[in-house]
């Protein structure tokens, strides 16, 4: 992981006054120990016309794993290999962004007692990375550094020189330069947005990273163009920790605008800020909408299908009117996030016969998943490859074969919407697809047909006029009305049988 800065001189003021201000002298190679490797200070060029300073950072893959378990993509992948084999040592990222602050605090603030006068003068800089992650391509970098006065010359990387029709990776090489900032103000630049780019962080993001990114982002922050994505990639997405961020930044910029100070108008906004509703996330909205699709069709005994940590497990078990919840997935891990999510272990008896967990795989049918009322697959066909899609049809329609079946998945035409995502980008990375509304008609209509179902398609979450809801849902049937006890139907079918 590699990093350059670059400033250019007269004989009044030598390009060398660069190792005054980062605090560390031309003449030496410097070694700094941090929690995930080792950061080196060394002077490729030191004259007084030009002096350039380099940033390597060793990063130790094994101690990133050990300290990292669980804090973020160095330490919590989605793949089982990803946390040995990844881009970590190489590419720009949070762990570039922390070695600078720690190995150039004092440059970072502007502090330089040797040469006062120098560290408040714009200097002109150039800052080369080699490999820098960027998720929204060389124009998101365009648009995250050019209204701060840096021109900008960002190449993407190719996946393969050998083999160009494969496209782009997501990494770019990246020059910035600009005539017109102190060395505080880029230091701080880099420390935000190389994170922001890469669009992960390899430590848990607590409520003090509202401070830290307020504290880097004084000065320029707050009249950004692109300051509700920089402050939701920053805070990783956390959405109380974003709403706090954009309310300080709110108060900066009508103090500046007032020309007074931030505590001078707090209370006024706060309590302005206290009428907003706070907006419902989507995957409650999901569960909701699910629990009325159940309702509707008098579901009292419920299969999860791809149950996960277990959120729609606990939401079912909290309506008595759900007299039995089975989740069942593949991952032992989730099944165990579940129960001690659910607190099986500390239920009261009653409440504990009315819930089952069980490992299964829907690719394969089970005789445990037969004589339900319903069964949920909540986001859960996205995750499969398209040819392994019939087996689960089967699996769930043909041999398990509930009253009723509720399907979620995104709608892909919603994603031009989410203003974080890149075109073309799935919203998840282990997504085999993505359906647009059409496709997912036809898919679930060809299934209601094969195993005599009828369905409905219901949205969730805000039905936008052009492009439609964020998630879509499929109800199938197999023809017991609305307001019929589906498990007294499913009885007299199992006598006639």
């Amino acid at each position: 992981m590699f990093l350059t800065v670059t400033t250019t001189g007269t004989p009044e003021h030598p390009a060398t006054d660069l190792g005054f201000l980062l605090h560390k002298h031309p003449e030496k190679a410097q070694a700094f120990s941090t929690s995930f490797g080792t950061a080196h200070v060394f002077y490729p060029e030191a004259g007084e016309q030009r002096c350039t300073a380099a940033l390597l950072l060793e990063v130790d893959a094994v101690t990133l794993v050990r300290r990292g378990k669980g804090k973020g993509r160095g330490g919590a992948p989605d793949a089982a290999l990803a946390q040995y084999v990844n881009d970590r040592p190489y590419a720009a990222s949070s762990l570039l962004a922390v070695a600078l602050s720690n190995v150039f605090s004092s440059a970072m603030r502007g502090v330089c007692g040797a040469r006062p006068e120098r560290a408040a003068e714009p200097l002109p800089l150039r800052v080369e990375i080699p490999a820098l992650p960027a998720r929204g391509g060389p124009g998101l970098v365009r648009r995250l550094f050019e209204p701060l006065g840096w021109a900008v010359a960002v190449e993407s990387v190719p996946l393969d020189t050998e083999f160009p029709e494969w496209g782009d990776s997501r990494y770019v090489r990246l020059v910035l330069e600009s005539g017109a900032l102190t060395l505080s103000h880029a230091l701080r630049h880099l420390y935000v947005l190389l994170p922001v780019l890469d669009d992960a962080k390899h430590y848990w993001v607590s409520p003090d990273e509202v401070d830290k990114l307020l504290r880097a982002g004084e000065g320029w922050l707050p009249g950004h163009p692109e300051q509700k994505l920089i402050t939701s990639r920053y805070l990783s997405r956390r959405w109380s920790l974003t709403r706090e961020a954009m309310d300080r930044l709110e108060l900066i910029r009508l103090a500046e605008t007032d020309d007074s100070e931030v505590e001078e108008i707090d209370n006024a906004v706060e309590a302005e800020a206290e009428q907003e509703a706070k907006p419902t996330p989507l995957a409650v909205r999901r569960r909701e909408a699910i629990l009325t699709a159940l309702r509707d069709h008098v579901a009292a005994r419920v299969l999860d299908l791809g149950c996960g940590e277990g959120h729609l497990v606990r939401e079912l078990l909290k309506e008595p009117r759900f007299t039995e919840v089975v989740g069942v997935d593949v991952s032992v891990r989730a099944l165990t996030i579940a129960s001690r999510r659910l607190g099986l272990d500390r239920m009261g008896e009653r409440q504990a016969a009315r819930v089952r967990l069980f490992q299964g795989s829907l690719a394969y049918t089970d005789k445990r998943l037969k004589g339900y009322d319903a069964a949920v697959l909540s986001e859960v066909i996205e995750h499969l490859d398209l040819p392994r899609l019939p087996a689960l049809e089967y699996a769930v329609f043909g041999a398990a074969r509930p009253r009723t079946v509720v399907v979620t998945t995104p709608n892909v035409e919603y994603n031009v919407r989410w203003e974080s995502l890149p075109a073309g980008r799935l919203r998840h990375r282990d997504h085999r697809f993505e359906w647009t509304r059409d496709e997912f008609r036809t898919w679930a209509g060809a299934v209601a047909e094969r195993h005599g179902y009828d369905v409905e398609f219901r949205p969730v979450g805000p039905d936008d006029p052009e492009v439609g809801p964020p998630t879509q849902l499929a109800l199938f049937g197999l023809g017991t009305p609305a307001g019929t006890p589906a498990g007294t139907a499913a009885e007299k079918e199992a006598k006639a049988a």
